[in-house]
């Protein structure tokens, strides 16, 4: 019988791809700590230069050109894997990864809704708009318009969590690549997996929290490791 296996990625997996992480050395946050209040949406909603820059950052995002890494196409190779992401890139999906496989835990770029009426559309017409709408609005009933990805102070939606969950309780093994563990309650599918009797593989270059619960740990450059896994097991 062939093993479960659910996955679960971080920022990590796609900084090769140029998309930088949030919390690195390098990341967007560490270089500029006052991005963070853009992606408070009590700060989204109430105040209009954080929309204006924040919509002015979403549409200068490397997301928009990126191509998917070693590590992303080496998991789109694998029939019948569920991939549980904190990216809202889409690079799993671009890699080949069926959409119905993919759990984009915290959202993602690709669409945007209405606050006041949940209108949703594509997220590239709006970056279209800016030029002449540097905030722009729902065209139907005039409602503040953001991208689909979860804000500082936005619950994470159910129903993926419920999926993640029971990906995590029914996995024979799961692997956690490029992320620290740190954001919850994403992080802590890692313990419900082992919890549940899976083997738990960390693919990160810094240690993490749940490193001592994990079978084992790879250090390698991800683009490396990744392939590499996946070519062990058999994908």
């Amino acid at each position: 019988m062939t093993p479960s296996v659910a996955v679960l990625t971080g920022a990590g997996i796609s900084t090769s791809t140029g998309i930088p992480d949030f919390r690195g050395p390098g990341g967007l946050w560490t270089r500029s700590p006052e991005k963070v209040r853009l992606l408070d949406i009590d700060v989204f909603v109430a105040d209009r230069d954080a929309r204006v820059e924040g919509w002015r950052d979403w549409a200068a995002h490397p997301a928009w050109t990126a191509a998917p890494s070693a590590a992303h196409r080496a998991l789109a190779s694998v029939p019948g894997l569920t991939v549980l992401t904190q990216n809202f890139d889409g690079l799993h999906q671009a890699a080949g990864t069926a959409a119905s496989d993919v759990v984009e835990l915290h959202g993602t770029l690709a669409t945007t809704s209405c606050l006041t009426c949940a209108e949703t559309c594509a997220t590239a017409t709006v970056v279209a708009r800016l030029g002449s709408e540097p905030d722009p609005r729902c065209g139907g009933c005039g409602g503040i318009l953001k991208p689909d990805i979860v804000y500082f102070g936005e619950a994470l939606s159910e129903a993926d969590l419920e999926r993640a969950d029971r990906a995590a309780r029914t996995c024979d093994l799961f692997v956690a690549i490029g992320t620290t563990l740190q954001v919850y309650p994403v992080a802590a599918l890692a313990g419900t997996a082992v919890r549940a009797g899976a083997e738990l593989v960390i693919v990160n270059a810094s240690p993490t929290a749940y490193d001592a619960q994990a079978a084992r740990v790879i250090r390698e450059p991800i683009d490396q490791a990744v392939p590499a896994l996946v070519e062990e097991l058999g994908g």
